[in-house]
């Protein structure tokens, strides 16, 4: 008989069966969850302090996109130069097995993008700068 259990979020499909003396064995495979896709905006803030020296003392908030989680950089889609309308697409990131599509607050046309593919990020981390 087969049966699935859930543990710490990760789905178990078991087998359960009975032997000769009345005991149960049972053997397991893991099940992988789904890949789900999240549509994130980032919406730009007040200009803050950064914690990271890398991004400088002072931000123009409006001027630049922040990653809203930590993870992995799986594709971008702009470079350095191009002309964007807001909402654009610009690049995906994926953390704990969902991809999170991050797009342009605002129109205009792109300074710098910090990341690249296979690129591990912080949270609210710079990905890109606008003009």
């Amino acid at each position: 008989m087969k049966i699935q259990i859930s543990v710490d979020g990760i789905a178990y499909e078991v087998e359960v069966e009975e032997t000769e003396e009345g005991s149960l064995t049972a053997s397991a495979s893991v099940v992988p969850p789904a890949r789900t896709t999240i549509q994130s905006t980032v919406v730009p803030t007040a200009a803050k302090p950064s914690s990271h020296p890398e991004d400088g003392d002072t931000v123009d908030e409006t001027k630049v996109c922040r990653s809203p989680v930590a993870g992995i950089v799986v594709q971008v889609h702009v470079q350095a130069g191009a002309q964007v309308q807001a909402d654009d697409l610009i690049l995906v990131l994926e953390a704990m097995k969902m991809e999170t599509r991050i797009s342009t607050p605002v129109a205009g046309r792109l300074r710098a993008v910090r990341v690249v593919p296979g690129e591990a990020v912080r949270l609210n981390q710079i990905l890109a700068e606008f003009f």
